[in-house]
This record gives C-alpha cells, sequence and structure tokens, in this order.
C-alpha cells in the first residue's frame, strides 16, 4: 500500500453545527452540504492542500455505511496537526477558534522539543493541535 492520505472523515454529531465551525468559524473553504437527497448521504467537503479534502459526516451516517455501532468518543484517540509558520500564528489560530466555538484544551505555550503549540477541540470533541515547528519548513 502506497501512503496516501486523500480524505480525513470526521464524525459529526450535528452536520449543521459542524459545518458552520470549519466554514464559517475557520475559515476553510467548502460548497457546503451536498448528498442530502440520499439516505445517509448528506456530507460536508472542505478542500485542505495538495488535493487533501476534509470530510464532516454524520456519526449515524458513518456507523450506518459501516455496519459499526455508534459508540463513545475519546479525544485522546487522534488528534489533527495544524502546522504553522510562526508562534505567533499559533496564538492567532487558537484565538480564531476560541472565537468560532472551539474549546481551549490547553493553551498555546512553548514545547519540550523547542516549539510552541497548543490543543483546542470542535463542537463534537475532535482534538486539533496548532503548532510551530523551528524544524519543519513548511510548503505553501
Amino acid at each position: 500500500m502506497k501512503p496516501r492520505l486523500t480524505v480525513l472523515t470526521l464524525a459529526v454529531d450535528d452536520l449543521e453545527r459542524a459545518l458552520r465551525f470549519y466554514r464559517d468559524g475557520l475559515g476553510f473553504p467548502t460548497e457546503g452540504v451536498i448528498g442530502t437527497e440520499f439516505e445517509h448521504g448528506a456530507v460536508a467537503f472542505f478542500d485542505l492542500q495538495h488535493g487533501v479534502k476534509l470530510a464532516l459526516w454524520p456519526r449515524s451516517s458513518l456507523a450506518h455505511d459501516t455496519g459499526l455501532a455508534v459508540g463513545g468518543s475519546s479525544a485522546t484517540r487522534c488528534s489533527l496537526g495544524h502546522n504553522v509558520a510562526t508562534r505567533e500564528e499559533v496564538d492567532m489560530v487558537m484565538e480564531q477558534a476560541r472565537l468560532a466555538g472551539a474549546c481551549t484544551v490547553k493553551p498555546a505555550g512553548d514545547t519540550f522539543w523547542g516549539g510552541y503549540a497548543g490543543y483546542f477541540s470542535d463542537p463534537d470533541g475532535h482534538l486539533w493541535e496548532v503548532v510551530w515547528n523551528p524544524h519543519l519548513e513548511l510548503a505553501d
């Protein structure tokens, strides 16, 4: 298998609320909710970088599609990393997320490895790390 990630799907409890958070609050580009004509088809896609997409899909639809039961969630199962170019940008993104309705899990601060990072969770509890890594060169 080639290591290739093209779509990251987040299961959400309220698709419209999640859409507002990511589109209106964080400014992620999207065409909005599509697929409403299909049972379990409503989904919102957001363009990230280099052809990668973020999908928001109702938790019940993901459970239906996989045949798995809707289970509990845990914020420590996974985190999404958002790397930025400066320490100041970490603070700006953390504030933007807070104003959009995110919960600050860990305020931004110096890391043990020489970077600067903080954590927030979206309205469904998905954990995001906003991080400046002085050893990582970002491509636009």
